[in-house]
């Protein structure tokens, strides 16, 4: 199966909060979408690993994707170097996506960043005919790409490229609300954290709105670039 785009994400979550009306537009306009989660975010304060992959499943259905898969790494101690790199590369000659979305290039989180580079650098990589692979016993043929966009987590960071979402919030928040035991619920007696409160569940609509603000739409989502966008006419842009 070849994907349009696949989202990455160090944790489950990370898709779903930052770009997942993005993906919902798109699954809507028929386009093929798969997420990867590195981790199974095994080190957050609430829920469990266990818990979180059921909430992942959860949400791949509401968004309606067409595959999501875990590559288990470790939560907060994966690294960038050859053994992870090569696992993404495997996924991404797999998959054949167009293209990736991944963690924000700067953020709270120490994972985010470095899961924003190591996957860049798969990317990359990924093109190169001598860097060989194997799936289920065949060699992998080369693939890479047509440009990565990093999403925008827990910092604002300036956008270079903002997605018109609106009709699809109402997605996304469901998607968000499928990680039950991560966000606000006033019922819960697990710790609190800096995304388990009711303010941080309604920023995401907040920015959203703002986001939506600066294109002159209702809703948005922004995304950074270390590669320029290319585009066949200015009017592409309108």
């Amino acid at each position: 199966m070849k994907l349009d785009i696949l989202a990455i994400g160090a944790h489950p979550d990370d898709v779903e909060l930052s770009c997942s009306a993005t993906l919902a537009k798109e699954i809507s306009r028929g386009k093929k979408v798969g997420v990867l989660d590195l981790t199974r975010g095994e080190l957050g304060t609430r829920g469990t690993a266990e818990i979180r992959d059921q909430e992942a499943a959860d949400a791949a259905k509401i968004l309606g994707l067409s595959m999501r898969e875990n590559l288990e790494f470790s939560d907060g101690f994966f690294v960038n170097n050859v053994s992870h790199q090569l696992e993404i590369i495997k996924v991404l000659r797999k998959y054949k996506p167009d293209l990736v979305l991944c963690n924000a290039i700067d953020d709270r989180h120490i994972d985010h960043g470095k899961g924003a580079k190591l996957v860049a650098d798969a990317c990359f990589l990924s093109g190169l005919r001598k860097i060989e692979t194997i799936y289920n016993g065949n060699s992998q043929e080369a693939w890479r790409p047509k440009n990565v966009f990093h999403y925008i987590q827990w910092k604002n960071l300036t956008p270079d490229v903002v997605v018109d979402v609106t009709g699809f919030m109402d997605k996304k928040l469901a998607s968000v609300k499928a990680y039950r035991s991560q966000f606000w619920d006033e019922n819960s007696e697990e710790p609190e954290t800096p995304i388990s409160s009711s303010n941080f569940f309604d920023s995401i609509t907040y920015r959203a709105r703002d986001l939506g603000r600066l294109i002159n739409v209702e809703y948005a989502e922004g995304y950074n670039v270390s590669r320029h966008v290319a585009v066949d006419s200015l009017f592409d842009l309108l």
